[in-house]
């Protein structure tokens, strides 16, 4: 019986892990450029009672072998990249990646973070940083006498400045893309960090090479589709329910052991 109490548990804890990933897609569901989650499983050890092709009684081979599983458990916590809606917000430091990419983000530390977060603020200082304060790479100035920005889908910013006719050239906003974005490491604050299991950055032209293209004045939202998380969660609370039916299964089973008289 202590088998069936641990198997069951390994499938409890492992709908406990899935019923946290959801939260965690739902909690998000209004964060900009946010990539849901999804958990995979695993089943764990088995152990053979009898192998296959080993003779019987009776001379003969057996077709199939005896084995009793031990349960469940959590594999991975996989990041889906798809593309999320994109919705226009009319204002001209906010940018959306129409397709492949990310952006590159200066941390305090010197380290370089990504995010499909296109929401950039001004700094005091002039810097195009993130609603954190965190500032974009390469670096963008805007000039204190700028009248109005413009970026383009290949991430040229132009400035249009005061008594001047000319638009000036600002900079380019570059993109970089992974071979293995499920290998990046969330950091949080919609920030993620390259990993082996990634592979390294490969830094490109927006709108060329396969990478995407920037729309000024629109914002990716997530991509978690709230219909299906909602589905996933009911799943997720019968096969719990299950699971804890079967402790109480054995619980009753050895109970009921325990009660034989003679």
């Amino acid at each position: 019986m202590s088998r069936v109490l641990r198997t069951a548990a390994t499938g409890m804890l492992a709908q406990q892990l899935f019923v946290d990933t959801i939260a965690n897609n739902m909690a998000n569901v209004n964060t900009n450029g946010f990539k849901k989650s999804k958990v995979e499983f695993q089943d764990l050890l088995y152990q053979t009672l009898r192998t296959a092709g080993s003779s019987n009684l009776q001379g003969t081979f057996v077709p199939t072998e005896l084995q009793v599983g031990n349960g469940t458990r959590p594999a991975a916590t996989q990041k889906i990249f798809s593309q999320g809606e994109i919705s226009y917000t009319g204002n001209p430091l906010d940018i959306a990646i129409d397709g492949a990419g990310f952006f590159q983000i200066n941390k305090p530390d010197g380290t370089i973070a990504y995010t499909r977060d296109g929401t950039f603020k001004i700094s005091d200082q002039g810097f195009l940083v993130t609603s954190d304060g965190l500032e974009l790479e390469p670096q963008i100035t805007i000039p204190d006498n700028a009248e109005r920005v413009e970026i383009g889908i290949d991430g040229n910013v132009y400035a249009k400045l005061y008594a001047q006719e000319e638009l000036q050239n600002l900079g380019q906003i570059t993109l970089v893309k992974f071979i293995n974005p499920a290998g990046l490491r969330s950091l949080g604050q919609n920030l993620y960090e390259a990993t082996f299991a990634s592979g390294p950055p490969q830094i490109g032209v927006p709108n060329e090479q396969a990478f995407g293209r920037l729309l000024q004045g629109y914002l990716e939202s997530s991509n978690v589709d709230v219909i299906e998380e909602m589905v996933n969660m009911i799943i997720a609370q019968r096969a719990y329910e299950i699971n804890s039916k079967a402790v109480q299964t054995a619980d009753d089973m050895m109970n009921t052991a325990n009660n034989l008289r003679r």
